[in-house]
């Protein structure tokens, strides 16, 4: 989902060199996973994840959670990245605004998913399960309403996914 996002909206698929004004627009996508460990919070990358399933996908993080905290991640493991995810809903967190990884432009944070009340259109009440994102992102390579066009689509394809 943030794969296909990131090749809609190619901005946040960039990093800045380091004079700060360069944009460097990347031909790959590849998705960091922050992970904390106890020495502090690393990012391993997951190369490609557009080709990969959810079944693949969530094997591969859960290798390379398993390697960072055990102190395995090599440096080609965490080298790459285009964007990063970070989650605090195991820690029962319902919002928080991450801290861009740089040289990155943007991360995706996730809470914790909850079920709340809300009207139906007949006016009685219903349970719907929200997702509280938060996206950071660098203003000098994108702007506002691009923001929130690419969250709207992360969103989207968040709500309509089927296991």
């Amino acid at each position: 989902m943030v794969a296909t996002a990131l090749r809609e909206y190619p901005r946040f698929n960039t990093s800045l060199a380091e004079d700060g004004g360069t944009v460097l627009w990347k031909s790959y996508v590849n998705v960091g996973v922050a992970v904390d460990t106890a020495e502090g919070l690393v990012v391993p990358v997951i190369r490609d994840p557009s080709s990969q399933g959810i079944d693949s996908l969530a094997d591969e993080i859960s290798r390379l959670a398993e390697k960072a905290r055990g102190k395995g991640l090599s440096m080609q493991d965490m080298s790459g990245g285009c964007f990063t995810i970070s989650s605090i809903g195991h820690v029962g967190g319902t919002g928080f605004t991450p801290i861009i990884n740089l040289p990155e432009v943007a991360i995706l944070g996730i809470s914790r998913a909850r079920d709340r009340l809300v009207p139906s259109v007949a006016g009685s009440p219903l349970t719907r399960r929200f997702l509280p994102l938060s996206l950071s992102y660098d203003h000098r390579v994108i702007n506002g309403v691009e923001a929130a066009a690419f969250l709207t689509r992360v969103a989207g394809d968040l709500a309509t996914f089927e296991f």
